[in-house]
Parts: C-alpha cells; sequence; structure tokens
C-alpha cells in the first residue's frame, strides 16, 4: 500500500519495525524526505540502508517480522522453535541466544552479522516440496501483536535432524525426543511423505522407534521413500539395519555392526 506523502513517519512506522527506503518510498517517504528524519534523530540506522525509529531495545522478534514486512518470509524453527515452545528448555546454552531461521530465499548478509544478544543462524536449505499449512503458526508478539511464524514442534524436529552431523547433535535430538509425546501423526505422516531428505526421514523414524511414545502406533509410514542405500550419519558409529544409518555407539542397541 502507498500512502499519501504528507503521512506522518510515527503513524506509518510502528516504534521497533526495521525498515529499507524501498519500503519507505512505497509509503510516500523520498529520499530526501528520509535523509532529513536521518538528520533529525527521527530515523536511525541499524545497518546499511536500514532504518527505525529510536524507541525500544531491538529484539530478534523485530527483526523476523520486519524481514517478512520487507519481502524476505521466514519461520523461527528447528532448535530455536522447539526450545521457546518448551521441549527443550533444559537443553545448556551459553553466549548469544541463537535464533534458527527457515526460508526459501537468502537474506541480507546484516541479519547474521549484527551485533547483539542474540545470532541467527539462517537455513536456506529446502527439505520440504511442500508442507500443511498448519506445520508453520504465528505467535503474536509485543503490543502491537505482531505475528511470528514458528514451525510447529514436528515439522521443527524435522529441521533439527536435518542438521545433525555429529555425535552431540544425536544426543540434543535424543532429549527433545524424550519430550515430544503429543506429536501428530497425520501431521507427521504428511510431513514424512513430503521430505526430500532422506537423512532427516530415517533419523524421525529411528528416533521414533527408540522413545516408542504412543503416537508411534498410530504412525503410518507405508510408501514413505526412504531412499536407497547406507548413511554414515557418525564416524566410527554402529550401524542400524532397519534404517541403515550409523549412530553413537553409546545409542545402540542390540549388535549393531560398528563401522
Amino acid at each position: 500500500m502507498i500512502t499519501n506523502s504528507k503521512s506522518s513517519l510515527e503513524h506509518t512506522l510502528p516504534e521497533g519495525q526495521l525498515v529499507n527506503r524501498d519500503w519507505l518510498l512505497k509509503r510516500g517517504f523520498n529520499r530526501p524526505r528520509v535523509d532529513y528524519y536521518l538528520r533529525a534523530g527521527k530515523l536511525e540506522p541499524v545497518a546499511h540502508g536500514i532504518y527505525r525509529r529510536p524507541g525500544p531495545t531491538l529484539k530478534w522478534e523485530h527483526v523476523v517480522y520486519s524481514l517478512t514486512e520487507m519481502g524476505y518470509p521466514v519461520h523461527v524453527g528447528g532448535r530455536s522453535a522447539l526450545e521457546l515452545q518448551g521441549l527443550a528448555h533444559y537443553l545448556p546454552s551459553g553466549g548469544a541466544r541463537r535464533i534458527d531461521l527457515y526460508g526459501s530465499s537468502r537474506v541480507p548478509k546484516w541479519v547474521t552479522t549484527y551485533p547483539a544478544e542474540f545470532q541467527f543462524v539462517v537455513h536456506t536449505r529446502r527439505l520440504f516440496d511442500q508442507f500443511p499449512k498448519v506445520a508453520v503458526k504465528p505467535k503474536p508478539f509485543g503490543s502491537w501483536d505482531w505475528p511470528i511464524a514458528y514451525a510447529v514442534p514436528e515439522l521443527a524436529m524435522f529441521e533439527l535432524l536435518s542438521e545433525v552431523r555429529e555425535a552431540v547433535d544425536f544426543m540434543v535430538a535424543d532429549k527433545i525426543f524424550e519430550a515430544a509425546t503429543n506429536f501428530r501423526p497425520e501431521l507427521l505422516h504428511d510431513l514424512l511423505r513430503n521430505c526430500s531428505q532422506v537423512k532427516a526421514k530415517r533419523l524421525f523414524l529411528w528416533f521414533s522407534d527408540r522413545h516408542g511414545h504412543e503416537w508411534r502406533r498410530t504412525l503410518k509410514i507405508d510408501g514413505i521413500n526412504l531412499g536407497k542405500g547406507n548413511r554414515m550419519l557418525v564416524k566410527g558409529g554402529s550401524f542400524d539395519p532397519t534404517y541403515q544409518i550409523t549412530i553413537p555407539r553409546e545409542m545402540s542397541v542390540g549388535s549393531q555392526q560398528s563401522i
């Protein structure tokens, strides 16, 4: 929407929101006008070409909402979504809060380099041809009730498993799976059917069997493409013949072969 050129900055740009010049121009604020606001202190630079009104301390939610408004659709996913929805709050963490963002397109470089008490990790690898709309839900933030998109726990788990690379990642996933008692089997089936990463699907089913929650009994896996061949996920691990993956030796059961 393009507003009247006489619209005030205060009525057009909410406190906390980040915008670029293109966003401002579409709402009637041309370059001279933006430059005047910067000189007058009514706008402040956040990064190159990115501005906000002076106001509350910048939070990561401000950035996520602002990215969407500037045409970079992202959602909070993976471990971050699981932590923020209570499935991983007991895992140790230190330093800046890590926020995992998932989207199909790249975001501006300043998002990952901006110095703050939070750090964004951006994931652009496409895991799904498509997934159900219910797999991403908005949560209101701040006095404006800005919608921040979150992966629901079922989707976030697949995103987390797609990033498993070493034994410590297995341990993190194992702790979260232990608390995943309320997953919805119908949604899981849709995600398994549409997930394009064999590793994430095999790992999901392996952890599902390991923990044996009630929902596993009704989860349909007929027709799920699990690919062919072995996947070595952990060097020196044990081989699971059911899903043809290597797992940490300390998590193996029975007489699996070490490779």
